[in-house]
């Protein structure tokens, strides 16, 4: 009889051996990446000035903040991105009830829009029509609604220094550089990262080969409230090189969007039952249209 020893530092193999391997072999939605975004409104915290407790500002809006799962969310004047890879999908909010919680749908990761893509929700691309619309005015007042909410998104994987870093006490910090993703879907920063990229492809460079210098700059609203853009300058000065940790990173990256779209799937495949009764006639009549037409 051959003897077998539990081997602990290869979980998968024994887990398989121990009838496990289905547990291991599910998909899941947690993120292990820190998610990067634009903080576009100030944090006020408590400050005691002549005895009296006052309400300051502790992080100035226009910062980007960086949300480590499971742990603290940190802010920064500016940042220096090291992008690996783009993906995009789309997005829609769904706000919720009484008796149900607010939710996103969200369709799988692609290298591109041009497809049909599933969503979580069992539809395609978060219920928005396929193809090219000729007259957006002319759909149902409910489909124009629907398709506002639809988001087109832009998801950026790479590594992030920040600059000048805070906690969410205003109480400096410091950070070594964090793997992130970042989901950009306001249409104008969409098109400021989309340039970045489109750079790079006509100079025949990798984005992993250089740096991204990141700010952000202030814009207003009719109502008079303020939003922030990101501001995004390619350095072309210095070129990076490429080694092991860069290359274990960029295959991490790939492993957490399969990971993704494997979520997706099993979702659509849980939730297609809903939409059995589509007129599917109907849904082939309609046809896409860019965001900008619309918005």
């Amino acid at each position: 009889m051959n003897q077998v020893t539990i081997n602990t530092g290869n979980f998968n193999a024994m887990a398989e051996a121990m009838g496990m391997n289905v547990d291991t072999q599910q998909k899941s939605q947690a993120s292990t990446l820190a998610r990067l975004r634009i903080n576009h409104s100030p944090i006020m915290g408590e400050e005691t000035i002549n005895g009296k407790k006052v309400k300051v500002e502790v992080v100035s809006g226009g910062t980007y903040k960086l949300e480590i799962p499971d742990g603290p969310t940190y802010y920064a004047t500016s940042a220096t991105i090291r992008p690996y890879l783009q993906r995009f999908m789309y997005k829609r909010f769904v706000k919720g009830s009484d008796t149900t919680p607010n939710r996103y749908i969200k369709t799988l990761m692609a290298n591109d829009l041009n497809n049909d893509m599933k969503d979580n929700d069992g539809g395609f691309n978060c219920g928005k029509p396929a193809g090219y619309i000729e007259d957006f005015k002319a759909l149902p007042e409910k489909t124009q609604d629907l398709i506002r909410q639809i988001k087109r998104v832009r998801v950026l994987f790479g590594t992030v220094q920040l600059h000048n870093i805070v906690d969410d006490q205003g109480k400096s910090v410091e950070l070594s550089p964090q793997a992130f993703i970042y989901e950009i879907e306001n249409r104008d920063a969409f098109k400021i990262a989309g340039t970045i990229f489109n750079k790079l492809g006509k100079m025949r460079r990798l984005p992993v080969q250089h740096n991204i210098e990141a700010t952000t700059e202030e814009r207003s609203l009719p109502n008079g409230n303020v939003f922030y853009l990101p501001t995004l300058t390619l350095d072309l000065g210095e070129t990076l090189e490429v080694g092991d940790g860069e290359q274990e990173t960029f295959a991490n990256f790939m492993a957490w969007i399969e990971n993704y779209n494997e979520y997706i799937k099993s979702a659509w495949n849980d939730n297609a039952y809903k939409n059995d009764d589509t007129d599917t006639d109907t849904v082939e009549e309609f046809v896409d249209i860019d965001a900008e037409d619309f918005v």
